[in-house]
């Protein structure tokens, strides 16, 4: 009977935490799934992919994962914290220019036309629930203080996972914001934490929000979501488009390789600047993050001219060296004629293709 009542005390303590911490964000109803169930991207009680993507594995790739995690890898962390610029909140849309200023991982502010848009502003300290436990960030520190961040026209997101949607950024962003442009689903998490329906706008992949001149585009990636033990793929992932009069502009957001990126270069491409996912990568799980070369050959598709490899320089989320990846894109991008950003995090970039045409080999190399 004491073995009982532990046993229930733990599970019951369990199922509180899970349903009452809020950074696990808000449960989506039954109400939203049965809106949700008339959508060829719905299935059942789930999002699906543009194109079947299974993420199982079998025996022998689950033995080999974890023979590869109990391996001693001194470079999947950087031996030192990385180098920040730090960003003058006095700076910002002073100019009438399209500038990036990318912030690490997948995280960036765009200004564009005179507004200020934050991407995945994901700027705490780990990516987890309970972030003492997690993963901590390389740089130990961030490029801005959110707190001291000038209003913010919008907040656009890809998906709910903690390294791209974090709460403790979004408590400091929410007063800061006036909206908030998320994939199906996530707009339950926001609420949850105190922002109010009015201030979110959710899409469902090729839906489209006008923004003072600019229009964002929710466009397919191929993800998954979740953020609890019973929550998978209940949410949508997306990457999306940004235009204005004067610029294109890409996010992948994060997912794997497959056609719907050439069907985004065909509806709405060439693009000015690509932020493409680069990072975190492993072959066990290649259908759901891009390996480097797939991320140049993703940024052809869409017909982009400038390539920002997003998506690492963050925290360690795979088995490989934590400055692999950007080794990897570099020559890839070599090899097929890209030109290449790399900004040091924190640094701001002026997008004007213009400018780069003669310097293919502009690209920075801070992290050597």
């Amino acid at each position: 009977m004491t073995i009982f009542v532990i046993c229930a005390a733990l599970i019951l303590s369990i199922a509180l935490f899970l349903r009452y911490y809020p950074p696990f964000g808000q449960r989506v109803s039954r109400e939203k799934r049965n809106e949700f169930r008339h959508l060829p991207n719905f299935d059942r009680n789930h999002f699906v992919n543009p194109i079947h993507t299974s993420m199982r594995m079998g025996t022998a790739d689950f033995m080999s994962l974890l023979r590869d995690y109990m391996k001693r890898n001194p470079n999947r962390k950087p031996t030192s914290p990385l180098p920040i610029k730090r960003v003058d909140p006095a700076s910002i849309q002073q100019q009438a220019l399209t500038r990036v200023t990318w912030f690490g991982h997948s995280a960036f502010m765009l200004e564009i036309e005179g507004k200020t848009l934050l991407f995945d502003p994901m700027l705490g300290t780990s990516p987890s629930p309970i972030p003492i436990f997690g993963n901590q960030r390389y740089s130990r520190d961030v490029p801005i203080d959110l707190d001291q961040l000038p209003p913010i026209d919008a907040v656009v997101l890809s998906h709910d996972h903690y390294d791209h949607l974090d709460f403790s950024s979004i408590q400091k962003l929410k007063k800061k914001v006036k909206h908030f442009y998320v994939p199906l689903g996530l707009g339950g998490h926001l609420e949850r934490w105190g922002i109010s329906k009015s201030s979110i706008t959710e899409h469902n992949w090729w839906d489209a929000s006008g923004l003072d001149g600019l229009q964002l585009i929710c466009t397919p990636a191929r993800h998954f979501s979740g953020r609890s033990l019973f929550d998978r793929d209940s949410t949508l992932w997306s990457s999306w488009v940004i235009l204005s009069n004067n610029s294109r502009v890409f996010f992948s957001g994060d997912s794997g390789y497959g056609p719907h990126f050439q069907e985004i270069g065909e509806k709405y491409g060439p693009f000015d600047v690509t932020l493409m996912e680069c990072g975190q990568y492993d072959s066990r799980w290649a259908n759901i993050h891009m390996m480097p070369e797939e991320t140049v050959q993703a940024h052809l598709d869409v017909r982009g001219q400038l390539l920002l490899p997003i998506h690492w320089a963050g925290f360690t989320l795979a088995l490989h060296d934590w400055n692999e990846p950007i080794e990897r894109v570099t020559m890839a991008a070599k090899q097929k004629q890209v030109h290449l950003l790399t900004p040091q995090i924190g640094e701001s970039v002026v997008i004007s293709p213009s400018e780069y045409a003669l310097k293919p080999d502009h690209a920075a190399v801070w992290w050597k």
